[in-house]
C-alpha cells in the first residue's frame, strides 16, 4: 500500500507541476505579447504589470507550499486553490480589458481545459459551472453599469441582446468543454490504470520467471540470434566460476569450449536445433569442468531468437567413474600381476642361489667375478622389485591407531634429516602445529607415506633444495555440523613435475628415474586412500612441487566432496 500510496502522489505532483508550468507560459506569452503592445501605443498596462507580478509570485508559493505537502488529499486541494485563484485572476484580466467583448475571455477556455489535471472527478464541469458564474456576473454588471462609477468596468458598446448572445455562446464553449474534458480524462485514467495494471502483472511475471530461473539447481544461459550470452542465472555463475559481466556479450561456444562439427549455416548463427551433449571446458580458476548440457532454441512470435541453455556439473561423477575405472584396472592388474609374480619369485630365488654358489666355484677371473656379481645383484634388485609390488597388489590389513600426527612427524624427521645429509645441498625444515593433531591411522603405513613423499622429493633436487614438512588442521563448516581436515603438506624447490605427467605420477610402474620401480607414490595413494584420504598435487617446472595429504575426521565422503570443489588443486 505504501508503495502505491506513493506512485499517486507522484503522479498528482507531476499533474500539479504540468499545470504551474502551463500557467507561467500562458502569462509570459499572452500577457506579455499585450503588455509589449499596449506600451507601444503609449497606453497604461499597470493590470499586465500587476497581473504578471501576482501570478509568478503565486507560483513560487505554489511550489514552496507543494514541497512541504505529504498527502495526496493536500496535494489536490492545493490545484484546487490553484484554479480557483487562477479564475479570480481571469476575471480580473477579462473585466479591466473589456469585460464580455474581451478578447481574454479565451482563458477561460484554457483553465476549464486545465482543471481535468486536477485527480477528481467532473472537475472540469465544476470548473467550467465557475467560469459561467464569473462571467455571468461579468456580463451582468457591465450590461447595467453597476460599476461604471468606479471606473473600473466601463459600459459596453454591445446591445443587451448582443452580450446575451455572446455570454450564452462563451458559457456554451465553457460547459462543452468541461464535458469533454473530463470525459477525455477519464478515459485517459481509466487507460492509464489498465497500463499500470498490466504493467504490475508484466513485472510480477516477470520477477516470478527470474525468480525460478535464479532458484533452479541447473545451470541456464540465453544467448542472442548471433550466440552471444544475454543471461546467466547464479546456478551458472557457481558451476563455472564467471560472472554474468564476465560472460555478457561473449559467444556460449568460447564460454564453454564447444566446437562440433556441424553445417556452416549453423555453425553461423551460433544457434542449433534441439541437442544434448556433453562438453569438457574449465571452470574460470582454470581447473576442469565437465557439463552434461541441453540447447534448445528460443522463440519469440514463432521466429528464433537466440536459444536457451540448461546444463549440470558432472565433474565430480566422470571423475568418479574414472577413479572407478582406475581402481578396477589396478585390482584386475594386481590379482594378474601377482600371481605371476609369485611363479616368477621361487625360480628367482633358486636362480640367486644357484649363482651365489657358482660365485664360489668360477675361476679367479676379474671379468668373470664381475659379470657374477652383476648377475647376483641384478636378481637380488629384481626379487626386491617383485616384493614390492606384491606388498602394493595385496596391502595388509590396517593396524589403526590414534596418534598425534606431530608426533608421527617428529619420529620420521629424524630419518628423513639423516638422508638429506647424505645428499648434496638438501635442507629439511619442518613446521608442525601447535595443537594436537589426532587422528586414526596406520602408524607404519603412515610413515612409509611420509619417507616416500620425502625421498621421492630429494630426487626432484639433484643440485641441492630445502623440503619443508608442514602439518596443520583445517576446520570448514558441512551441513549442521564441524568437519575437520588434517594435512601434511610437502613443499620442495626440485624441478617440478611436467604437465602431462600429473596424470600418471601415481600409477604403478610409471617413473621418470633411471633406478626406480615406479611403485613408491603407487603405495602412497593406495595407502592414503585406503585411509579415506586423498593427496592434492601442485607442481610447476623449474619451481617445485607441493604434495599435500588430506586425513578427514571421520572418514567422510561427504566431506570430501565439499573439500574437492573448493581446491583449485590436482586431486588424486
Amino acid at each position: 500500500m505504501r508503495h502505491i500510496t506513493i506512485g499517486v502522489m507522484t503522479d498528482i505532483r507531476a499533474r500539479i507541476h504540468w499545470l504551474m508550468g502551463l500557467r507561467l507560459v500562458l502569462v509570459t506569452l499572452l500577457l506579455g505579447l499585450s503588455l509589449i503592445f499596449h506600451v507601444t501605443r503609449g497606453e497604461q498596462a499597470k493590470t499586465f504589470y500587476a497581473l504578471i507580478i501576482v501570478t509568478y509570485a503565486a507560483t513560487i508559493v505554489y511550489v514552496v507550499v507543494l514541497q512541504k505537502l505529504t498527502t495526496p488529499e493536500a496535494i489536490a486541494r492545493l490545484a484546487w486553490a490553484q484554479i480557483v485563484v487562477d479564475l479570480l485572476l481571469e476575471t480580473i484580466l477579462i473585466g479591466r480589458t473589456g469585460g464580455v467583448e474581451s478578447p481574454f475571455a479565451v482563458l477561460y477556455v484554457m483553465s476549464v481545459a486545465v482543471a481535468g489535471l486536477v485527480p477528481r472527478q467532473h472537475a472540469a464541469l465544476l470548473t467550467a459551472g465557475g467560469c459561467v458564474t464569473l462571467f455571468g456576473a461579468l456580463t451582468n454588471v457591465q450590461l447595467y453599469g453597476l460599476a461604471e462609477s468606479w471606473g473600473w468596468l466601463p459600459q459596453g458598446r454591445l446591445s443587451a441582446a448582443e452580450s446575451l448572445q455572446t455570454f450564452g455562446v462563451y458559457s456554451l464553449v465553457f460547459l462543452v468543454v468541461g464535458l469533454l474534458s473530463g470525459a477525455l480524462v477519464r478515459q485517459l485514467q481509466q487507460a492509464d490504470s489498465v497500463l499500470r495494471e498490466q504493467a504490475c502483472g508484466l513485472n510480477r511475471l516477470r520477477a516470478f520467471h527470474e525468480s525460478i530461473v535464479n532458484s533452479i539447481s541447473s545451470g541456464v544461459f540465453t544467448t542472442d540470434g548471433e550466440g552471444r550470452i544475454t543471461s546467466f542465472n547464479p546456478a551458472a555463475q557457481e558451476v563455472t566460476g564467471y560472472s554474468f559481466e564476465q560472460v555478457r556479450g561473449r559467444p556460449w561456444t568460447e564460454v564453454f569450449n564447444w566446437h562440433p562439427v556441424r553445417p556452416e549455416a549453423e555453425v553461423d548463427s551460433g544457434v542449433p536445433a534441439h541437442e544434448r551433449f556433453e562438453v569438457e571446458c574449465k571452470r574460470a580458476d582454470g581447473t576442469r569442468l565437465v557439463l552434461g548440457m541441453t540447447l534448445a532454441p528460443l522463440q519469440e512470435q514463432g521466429k528464433q531468437t537466440g536459444l536457451v541453455g540448461v546444463f549440470k556439473d558432472l565433474t565430480q561423477i566422470r571423475e568418479l567413474e574414472e577413479e572407478m575405472r582406475r581402481k578396477e584396472w589396478l585390482a584386475t592388474l594386481g590379482e594378474m600381476s601377482a600371481g605371476m609374480a609369485h611363479e616368477i619369485r621361487n625360480p628367482l630365488g633358486a636362480l640367486a642361489g644357484a649363482m651365489q654358489m657358482l660365485r664360489q666355484d668360477i675361476p679367479t677371473d676379474a671379468t668373470s667375478r664381475r659379470l657374477m656379481d652383476i648377475a647376483v645383484r641384478e636378481a637380488s634388485r629384481l626379487d626386491a622389485i617383485v616384493t614390492a609390488f606384491l606388498q602394493y597388489a595385496r596391502p595388509p590389513a590396517l593396524q589403526l591407531q590414534t596418534v598425534d600426527i606431530n608426533t608421527l612427524l617428529a619420529e620420521i624427521v629424524d630419518l628423513i634429516t639423516h638422508e638429506a645429509h647424505a645428499r648434496k645441498g638438501i635442507a629439511v625444515a619442518t613446521v608442525l602445529s601447535d595443537e594436537p593433531l589426532t587422528v586414526r591411522v596406520d602408524p607404519d603405513q603412515m610413515k612409509q607415506v611420509c619417507w616416500n613423499l620425502a625421498v621421492n622429493a630429494f630426487d626432484a633436487m639433484p643440485q641441492g633444495g630445502r623440503l619443508t614438512i608442514t602439518a596443520g588442521r583445517r576446520q570448514m563448516e558441512l551441513g549442521n555440523r564441524q568437519a575437520d581436515i588434517v594435512e601434511i603438506a610437502f613443499h620442495d624447490s626440485g624441478v617440478g613435475i611436467p604437465k602431462e605427467h600429473l596424470e600418471k605420477i601415481f600409477l604403478p610402474f610409471f617413473t621418470t628415474k633411471q633406478h626406480g620401480s615406479g611403485l613408491g607414490l603407487a603405495s602412497v595413494h593406495r595407502i592414503i586412500d585406503l585411509h579415506g584420504g586423498w593427496i592434492k598435487v601442485d607442481s610447476r617446472e623449474q619451481e617445485g612441487t607441493s604434495i599435500v595429504v588430506c586425513l578427514p575426521q571421520p572418514a567422510d565422503a561427504g566431506v570430501r566432496f565439499w573439500y574437492e570443489r573448493r581446491e583449485p588443486w590436482k586431486k588424486f
